[in-house]
């Protein structure tokens, strides 16, 4: 309690300091339309008080009296000098520069395709699709290969499903969205990142420990948000080609077409297929799984910026199916018997959103919107003779309002939201059948000095069926020392239901006898997970050699107070049991992105992770989590302005460390995974700018784990597993591609 009153003291205290704020909006015309224009110059003459404009085209500057001249500049667009005469925003559009004399832009510094946020309180990340381009990028899931933030490793030996981790946890404890919808949730959580093509998407937000309380609960380790590439900037017809050694074959098409000055609509089709059966490792069963896939999205985009609407409208139908097991298995044949072990995942899902956004045309720092979403995943599966089958339907919404509280220094957010989630599982002889919903309302205020200190503080309250009645507050804060050295912290707390069979689909590819250790909780008889997540990052920015660079070092800690444990440390067995205990995740990073030349960039980051649960067996290391993590990262790229294309080359480095393994016939418990590394490259053509051309490999010296599953000899018996994976199961693979806009 102590602790609240000083931070609501100090956020008091910031806004009965304050200073009258100046607003506005910096606009640029394209087409018959007015967009906003991200980066822009604002300052006042003869002062060195400035700023640049934000996503929105928005601005704030201490507003310092009458008959003040403001200077609006960007680079190929024409400098405004502005009399400005009284605190009023404004909206002014920045007109092209088409002097005689500009014949041409020159770019003196490109737009990395990784940017650490510097104005953002949060500790975020952007990745723009640019880095998605860098590897053999064919859906979400295969989006951070060459992102030091995130951990990506297979997560069985049977479906070839990578799975990714931050500060040391699985995607559960995140918050995974799309366009800040929560998206890869619940029975999509074993799946769904691999039901976003890499070619739809526009960027990616990565944020570090807790998220905003606007974005709901269930943040625990962070937040990735995606953002899908919109229908009035989108190109009109897009098509990409890939394939694979491993016999993947993909195909990517978009068109868009802008209906008139306010209408936009996008029509994106994705297919893959693998139907060649591998199997390098001569175990007998495929080394990837025969798979076929159709995703098929509709965006409607309306923009009206004079007025200040813009919304979007999605559909989406998507089809997964795949064959997994035994090389010779037939399921019309082999289905319920004991000649061959083999499965089926066979997946139907419907997406559907809305998104409507106001921005008030006087008030450009005043808002609102609204979100919702309904989805529809149905999933049919057996494994040998288990089954596993879930049908879950959800609905999301959520009213948000923006506003400032006497300047644009002081700003805040507030509205409600409301979720419904349906589960309907079939586990073996087993039935598993619930409903959830919640209600919540929040709030969350910033304050920005803009000059080297910003907050932002939020709380919000839910009533869950069943989770109860609960508080979530978050902090985050950031401050500036100096210019170039930037430092963050942040804490607050998280909670979840564990959806223990749709999060953990790697036990059906085993025989081991499932174990739930019921407690008297509402979900699977087990209590909801809760955590505190709390961490403190340093940047500094500086300059070598002609080049740019940046370090930055993160320490994150997650303290659970109650946990879902997954218990795999007994033979033949996994249990789930509520947590009796301490059981952490403290992770530190240390990454050095450096520039020498705009044509090279060098990336390194070294990460060391502390995860540790109290087990029936005691106090142990996550099993298959490496304590200490090596990444690296080269990437050159000649001018685009060059006669005959540009050139782009990357090279990736993973070094990982010793895992834990647990007790099987193979192993014993507490014994080690050997260290390994891995190495990906990537060469990519461009011959115009409209069409490219890529080959890569992954794996470059051919790593495997030998004898990925365990009992292969007796896929029936007690003892098979395929979820004890540490390394690569499919050694090297080479791929080749072609884009094409048009």
């Amino acid at each position: 309690m102590k602790k609240l009153t000083i931070i609501f003291i100090a956020i008091f205290g910031f806004i009965a300091q304050a200073q009258v704020s100046f607003t506005g909006t910096i606009l640029v015309e394209e087409g018959e339309n007015s967009l906003p224009l991200e980066g822009a110059n604002v300052y006042w003459l003869g002062t060195q008080t400035g700023t640049i404009t934000n996503q929105k085209g928005m601005f704030s500057l201490p507003f310092t009296g009458v008959n003040q001249k403001l200077v609006i500049s960007y680079i190929g667009f024409k400098s405004d000098t502005l009399s400005i005469n009284d605190s009023k925003a404004i909206r002014h559009l920045l007109s092209i520069n088409t002097s005689d004399a500009l014949d041409e832009i020159t770019l003196t510094q490109r737009r990395k395709a990784i940017q650490k946020a510097y104005f953002e309180t949060q500790n975020i990340i952007n990745v723009n699709s640019a880095e998605l381009l860098k590897a053999a990028c064919c859906n979400l899931s295969e989006s951070f290969e060459t992102n030091p933030s995130i951990d990506v490793n297979f997560s069985d030996a049977l479906t070839g499903t990578k799975q990714i981790k931050m500060l040391g946890l699985t995607s559960p404890y995140l918050l995974i969205t799309e366009e800040n919808i929560p998206m890869v949730r619940g029975a999509s959580q074993a799946y769904g990142l691999t039901f976003t093509p890499g070619t739809w998407i526009e960027s990616i937000q990565i944020t570090k420990g807790v998220g905003s309380v606007v974005n709901g609960f269930e943040s625990i380790a962070g937040q990735i948000n995606t953002e899908i590439k919109k229908p009035f900037s989108d190109v009109p017809l897009f098509f990409n080609f890939f394939t694979s050694a491993n016999g993947r074959q993909e195909l990517n098409t978009h068109g868009n077409f802008k209906l008139n000055d306010k209408w936009s609509t996008g029509i994106f089709i994705h297919g893959n297929q693998r139907i060649n059966k591998v199997d390098r490792n001569n175990d007998s069963f495929l080394d990837v799984p025969l798979a076929k896939q159709v995703n098929i999205l509709n965006r409607w985009q309306y923009t009206d910026a004079q007025k200040g609407w813009v919304s979007f409208g999605s559909f989406r139908w998507m089809k997964d199916d795949k064959q997994i097991g035994a090389v010779g298995f037939s399921p019309t044949s082999d289905r319920n018997s004991t000649a061959l072990w083999g499965s089926e995942i066979s997946t139907a899902r419907f997406d559907s959103s809305l998104k409507v956004g106001y921005v008030f045309p006087e008030a450009p720092y005043q808002s609102f919107g609204f979100q919702s979403a309904y989805s529809n995943h149905k999933q049919e599966a057996y494994y040998g003779f288990r089954q596993y089958d879930i049908n879950h339907e959800s609905f999301y919404a959520n009213l948000l309002f923006n506003s400032i509280i006497g300047n644009t220094k002081n700003k805040f957010k507030a509205g409600i939201n409301f979720s419904y989630d349906q589960y309907i599982e079939a586990v073996d002889t087993f039935n598993f059948n619930r409903a959830d919903n919640s209600a919540g309302a929040f709030f969350e205020y910033s304050y920005d000095n803009l000059e080297n200190f910003s907050l932002v503080s939020g709380v919000r309250f839910d009533t869950h069926n069943r989770l109860g009645n609960f508080i979530t507050p978050r902090v985050h804060i950031r401050y500036l020392p100096k210019e170039n050295i930037i430092i963050r912290a942040s804490i607050g707390n998280g909670r979840k239901a564990a959806n223990i069979f749709a999060e953990n689909q790697t036990l059906f590819g085993t025989n081991r006898i499932i174990s739930i250790n019921q407690n008297g909780g509402d979900i699977y008889g087990l209590n909801p997970e809760k955590a505190w997540n709390y961490g403190v990052s340093i940047r500094k920015i500086f300059s070598l050699w002609g080049g740019n660079g940046d370090i930055t070092a993160d320490y994150y800690v997650t303290d659970f107070t109650d946990q879902v444990v997954v218990d795999w440390e007994e033979k033949g067995r996994i249990s789930f049991y509520n947590l009796n205990g301490k059981s952490r995740a403290n992770s530190f990073q240390l990454a050095l992105d450096y520039s020498p030349f705009k044509a090279l960039n060098f990336r390194f980051a070294y990460k060391n992770y502390d995860v540790k649960t109290t087990y029936n067996s005691g106090f142990l290391q996550r099993p298959l989590q490496a304590k200490h993590i090596f990444f690296g990262n080269i990437g050159w790229e000649t001018d685009r302005s060059i006669k005959g294309g540009q050139w782009r080359w990357d090279l990736t480095f993973h070094a990982v460390g010793e895992q834990r393994l647990v007790d099987t016939i193979r192993d014993l418990r507490d014994s080690y995974a050997p260290a390994y590394g891995l190495w990906n490259s990537q060469l990519t053509r461009a011959l115009s700018q409209k069409f490219e051309i890529y080959t890569g490999v992954e794996n470059l010296g051919n790593y495997t784990q030998k004898n990925p599953i365990v009992g292969v000899d007796d896929p029936f018996g007690i003892n098979f597993d395929s979820a004890q994976v540490y390394a690569p199961i499919f050694g090297r693979m080479l791929y080749a591609g072609l884009r094409w806009n048009l």
